[in-house]
C-alpha cells in the first residue's frame, strides 16, 4: 500500500527533480496532483519545474560534490533524474548507502546518461539489433571508423556521429562524404552536454520511420512490476532535434510485436519502476533498438492531449507504486513552438488565434531565455484522424510568434 503525506509536513512525500525544464515541470505538475511535496533543481534560476515546485534549488548537477550535498540537506524520498547531466556515480554511491531511492535506478541513470553505456548494453549484453557503431575519442579516430583500417571494413557513407553525451539532438550531424568529417567532428565538440569528448558514429540505416514506444514499469495488482506501452508515437526529427509528433502511428502488427519485445528487454535489464521512453527504427516488419530514455521523453507531449494520462501522469504514478492506465483517449499530434530570437524575456503574440484552430491546446513552457531554436512551447491538437491532426497542430503552432518585448 503506498502512503503519501502531506506537502509541507514532518510525514510528506518527498520527491526532488534533477532537470526542471518543460517536461519536468509536468512531472511536477503531476506529482503535486497526487500530494507530494516537490524539490525542482537545475543549473539556472527559474527554471520552468521550478517555477511550480514546492521547493526550488539551483546547483551545477554535474558536479558530485555539489550533488551530494543537496541531496544529503534535502533528504528527499525519491531523486527522479530529467536530463543526462548528473554526476551518476553520486547517485549510485547514495542509493548504496540507503540514503535515497533513485528512479527507476542509479544504475539505469548512469547507464543512459551517455549513448555508450546503453548501446553497449543494448547490443553487445541484450543482442539487440542496432545500426553498426563506432566510439571515437579524436578526428583521428572518427576518420579511420568511418573509412575502415588495417584491412577492416569502416562505418561508410553516408553516417551519423553524435556526443555520447547530449540531448534534444544538440552535436548531432549527418556524414555523406569525408569532406563533412571535419565539421561534424567540431560540432560534436561544442554539442556535448559536459563539453568536448567522445563521440559515437553509426551507419545510417534507411528505415520506413522512427517511433518512440513509452513504455511503463509500475507495480500490479500483486505488488509486482509489470510493463504496460502506450500506443506507439511517429516523431519527425530535424539535425536530431524533435519538431513534431503524432499518436497513435500506424504499424505492421509483426513490427509492433518486435518494438515491444525490444522495449520490455532493454527496461527489464534497466529496472526499477517509472516510465521509459525507447526510440525505435523501423522498416516494413524490421525494427532496430536506437536509445532509450528513463524518464518522460519530449516527443510524448503528445500524450497530454492523446491519453487519458499522460506521459507525466504514469511516470508519477509509476514511480509512487500507483495503478496507471496506458489507454489511449484521442488520435492527436504536436508541434513545437520555436524561440525564433535570442532574448530575455520575450512576449508571445497569436495565442488567442491558436487556440481558435479546432480541438487545439498550446503549452507555453515560461523559459526565461530564447534562443533561436530552443523549444519554448508545444501545440497539442486532437483529431480523430492523425493527419489532421498533424496539420492542425503545425498550424496552431505556426500562428504563436515569440517576440522581443
Amino acid at each position: 500500500m503506498t502512503l503519501i503525506g502531506t506537502p509541507l509536513s514532518p510525514q510528506a512525500t518527498r520527491v526532488m527533480l534533477l532537470g526542471s525544464g518543460e517536461l519536468g515541470k509536468e512531472v511536477l505538475i503531476a506529482l503535486q496532483r497526487l500530494g507530494v511535496e516537490t524539490i525542482a533543481v537545475d543549473r539556472y534560476d527559474h527554471a520552468p519545474g521550478q517555477q511550480v515546485a514546492h521547493h526550488a534549488r539551483t546547483v551545477t548537477m554535474s558536479d558530485p560534490v555539489a550533488l551530494r550535498a543537496l541531496i544529503e540537506a534535502e533528504r528527499p524520498d525519491l531523486v527522479v533524474p530529467e536530463i543526462e547531466a548528473i554526476a551518476t556515480s553520486v547517485l549510485e554511491a547514495l542509493e548504496a548507502e540507503g540514503l535515497v531511492r533513485v528512479i527507476p535506478t542509479a544504475r539505469a541513470a548512469r547507464l543512459t546518461m551517455d549513448r555508450e553505456g546503453i548501446r553497449r548494453l543494448a547490443a553487445e549484453t541484450l543482442g539487440l539489433q542496432t545500426s553498426p557503431y563506432r566510439f571515437c575519442d579524436s578526428l583521428a579516430e572518427l576518420q579511420a571508423a568511418i573509412a575502415g583500417v588495417g584491412g577492416q571494413p569502416g562505418i561508410g557513407y553516408p553516417c551519423v556521429v553524435k556526443p555520447v553525451m547530449s540531448s534534444s539532438g544538440k552535436g548531432q550531424s549527418k556524414i555523406d562524404s569525408p569532406q563533412d568529417v571535419q565539421a561534424a567532428w567540431d560540432h560534436a565538440m561544442a554539442g556535448g552536454r559536459v563539453g568536448p569528448g567522445r563521440v559515437i558514429v553509426e551507419g545510417f540505416i534507411a528505415f520506413d520511420y522512427e517511433i518512440t514506444l513509452l513504455t511503463v514499469r509500475a507495480l500490479g495488482e500483486d505488488g509486482q512490476v509489470e510493463t504496460q506501452f502506450c500506443a506507439p508515437i511517429g516523431h519527425v526529427q530535424v539535425s536530431g532535434d524533435y519538431v513534431e509528433s503524432w499518436q497513435p502511428h500506424a504499424m505492421h502488427p509483426a513490427a509492433l510485436a518486435r518494438s515491444r519485445q525490444i522495449a520490455k528487454a532493454v527496461t527489464d535489464d534497466l529496472g526499477g519502476q517509472g516510465l521509459f521512453g525507447v526510440e525505435l527504427f523501423v522498416k516494413g516488419e524490421q525494427v532496430w533498438f536506437s536509445e532509450v530514455s528513463p524518464r518522460p521523453h519530449d516527443t510524448g507531449m503528445v500524450t497530454m492531449i492523446t491519453q487519458w494520462q499522460n506521459e507525466f501522469e504514469l511516470h508519477a504514478r509509476a514511480i509512487l507504486g500507483l495503478p496507471v492506465d496506458t489507454a489511449l483517449k484521442s488520435p492527436g499530434a504536436s508541434a513545437v513552438i520555436y524561440g525564433g530570437v535570442d532574448a530575455v524575456g520575450l512576449v508571445f503574440d497569436g495565442v488567442d488565434a491558436a487556440l481558435r484552430v479546432p480541438n487545439s491546446e498550446i503549452r507555453l513552457f515560461g523559459k526565461p531565455e530564447s534562443f533561436v531554436k530552443r523549444r519554448m512551447g508545444v501545440a497539442l491538437v486532437h483529431d480523430a484522424e492523425v493527419e489532421q491532426a498533424r496539420v492542425r497542430a503545425k498550424l496552431a503552432a505556426s500562428l504563436v510568434r515569440p517576440r522581443v518585448a
